[in-house]
Parts: structure tokens; C-alpha cells; sequence
């Protein structure tokens, strides 16, 4: 590592703070962030197992939610031991090119969790506003198609995002990282040079990918809630309502604290940094933590699948 016009030129390794103002607490903040870590991961685990073990689930909007689950998992796994390492055993130090490497990871997998929401609010309105070529049209081959596509689709956008810091961003003001993983911003904030270029590109794939499918989603809904209001019987009504609150509620819990934590970010100036890195861990361990709650709760036949693998058969 050398120092030129007290500048840093390329560091090999990077320091993560954690939570910067919050040093002294963060040992607790821990032991509720390793609690909904380990209750995301049972619960999407189950989420899988129940779907891949009932044959009766092997349908769209069951393989859309396993790719969910597994997705949520991948992403809160990125994050949380590091996290945890920072916040308990004092290991902030990270090489550049692995915390690179993992935001490359987390925002790929954000990406692709956006491209799996708009994929099930599509599923619910071909099932709700075309039922008859439902099947015809959400395929084993679709479904394995759109998997692809939302995972290429995410790699592809974030991989910019690591290939600009590592060719254009040579110097560095300090070394330490006012955050608790490797996010984009606050890596590019490190470098001593014009990073107008990385902040546009960021801003560009948040657009893109979660502001677009934020809008198809959204339109998506409002002419299933036509549909639904125009059914001639209430019990049709709230039978094809019931079948999406719980995608409702997950898209709302994704995005609202996606945007939030987005905005805040970038531009909220007078909030305290502590928030925003709170925000931000809080953005990726919620979402894994609620959904397979959301439709443990909404969804019948996960119900029926959790009793069928905890109730205890009396013996015959």
C-alpha cells in the first residue's frame, strides 16, 4: 500500500467500523441480529423443504416463493457473519477485492429477489385476469426460463458497479469503511477522485431493475384489484383477494424499506449516520425474517405442510 499526496493507492484491505457512533453497543446489537438471522434461516429452510417434499405445492406460485426463500437466504448469509464477526469478535478488516466480491453478492441478490416479486405479481394476474391459459402459459420451462433471466439479469447489471471502483478508482482518502458491509456508496465515497461516473451508474441500476419492476408490479396489481372488484360474488372476490395479500405484503416490506434505506442514504444529510447503516442492515434482515411468516400465516397450505412435519402421529 503507498501513500502519495496523503492519498491511499489501491489498499489491499479495507477496515468495516460496523455501525459508526454506536461502537459501544454494538456487541447487543448483535445478539437480535444473530436471533433474526437464525429465524430467517429456519424459516425459509422449512419454506423449502415443505414445498420440495408436497408434491401438491410443485406449482407456480410455490417454485416462485422456494426462490424466494433460497434467495433470502443467500442474501442475509452475505452479510451476517461478517457482521457478527465485526460486532463480536473485533475482525473489521476485509481485503478489498472479497468486500468488492460481496457487494457484488448483495446487490446481485437484491436484484434478483425484485426480479422474483415481479415474476409472482405477474403469476397472480395471469391467474386472476386470464385463469383458463394459466397453465399454458407459466410453464416448468417458463418458470426455469424467468429463474435464469432474473439471475443473469442481476449479475450482469451489478458487475459495472465492481468493474468501475476496480479500474477507475486508484486513490483513496482513508481505508476505513463507515459501514458494517461492503455497500456501494460507501466504497465509492472512500475514493479521492471524480466518482460522479459510480454514483450515476448506481443510481441508474436502482432505477432500472427495482424502479421498473416497482412500476410493473404496481400496475400489475391495480388491474388484478379491477378484475377482483368486478367479480359478480363475494366469496370469488375475497377468495382471489386472499391469494395475494401475502405477495402484497412481502412487496410492500421489500420495497418500503428498500427506498427508504436508498433515499436516506444518499440523501438524507442531516440524519445521523448510525441510522442509515441501521437502515441499511435492516433492509436485508427484515425481508428474510417476515416473508416465510407472511405466508406461513396467508397461505393454507403452508400451514398444512408445517403441522404435517412437527405434529406427532399417534401410533397406529
Amino acid at each position: 500500500m503507498f501513500k502519495l499526496n496523503g492519498t491511499i493507492f489501491m489498499p489491499p484491505v479495507l477496515t468495516l467500523i460496523g455501525i459508526p457512533g454506536l461502537e459501544s453497543v454494538q456487541f447487543w446489537i448483535g445478539i437480535p441480529f444473530c436471533a433474526m438471522y437464525i429465524a430467517s434461516l429456519f424459516g425459509n429452510s422449512l419454506i423449502l423443504v415443505i414445498i420440495k417434499s408436497e408434491r401438491s405445492l410443485h406449482e407456480p406460485m410455490y417454485l416462485f416463493l422456494a426462490m424466494l426463500g433460497a434467495t433470502d437466504i443467500a442474501l442475509s448469509t452475505c452479510i451476517l457473519p461478517k457482521v457478527l464477526g465485526i460486532f463480536w469478535f473485533h475482525l473489521p478488516d476485509i481485503y478489498f477485492d472479497a468486500c468488492l466480491f460481496q457487494m457484488w453478492l448483495i446487490h446481485s441478490f437484491q436484484c434478483i429477489e425484485s426480479g422474483i416479486l415481479l415474476a409472482m405479481a405477474l403469476d397472480r394476474y395471469v391467474a386472476i385476469c386470464d385463469p383458463l391459459r394459466h397453465a399454458s402459459i407459466f410453464t416448468h420451462k417458463l418458470l426455469t426460463q424467468i429463474g435464469v433471466g432474473v439471475t443473469l439479469r442481476a449479475a450482469i447489471f451489478a458487475a459495472p458497479c465492481l468493474i468501475l471502483i476496480k479500474c477507475r478508482l486508484k486513490h483513496f482518502r482513508t481505508t476505513v469503511v463507515s459501514h458494517s458491509y461492503c455497500e456501494h456508496m460507501a466504497i465509492v465515497k472512500l475514493a479521492a477522485e471524480d466518482i460522479r461516473v459510480n454514483k450515476i451508474y448506481g443510481l441508474f441500476v436502482a432505477f432500472i431493475i427495482l424502479g421498473l419492476d416497482v412500476v410493473f408490479i404496481t400496475l400489475s396489481y391495480i388491474r388484478i384489484f379491477i378484475t377482483v372488484f368486478n367479480l359478480p360474488q363475494r366469496e370469488a372476490r375475497l377468495k382471489a383477494f386472499n391469494t395475494c395479500i401475502a405477495h402484497i405484503c412481502v412487496f410492500l416490506e421489500f420495497y418500503l424499506l428498500g427506498f427508504f434505506s436508498f433515499f436516506t442514504h444518499r440523501f438524507g444529510f442531516h440524519i445521523p449516520p448510525y441510522i442509515h447503516i441501521l437502515l441499511s442492515n435492516l433492509y436485508l434482515l427484515v425481508p428474510p425474517l417476515l416473508n416465510p411468516i407472511v405466508y406461513g400465516v396467508n397461505t393454507k397450505q403452508i400451514r398444512d405442510g408445517v403441522t404435517k412435519i412437527f405434529h406427532s402421529k399417534n401410533p397406529s
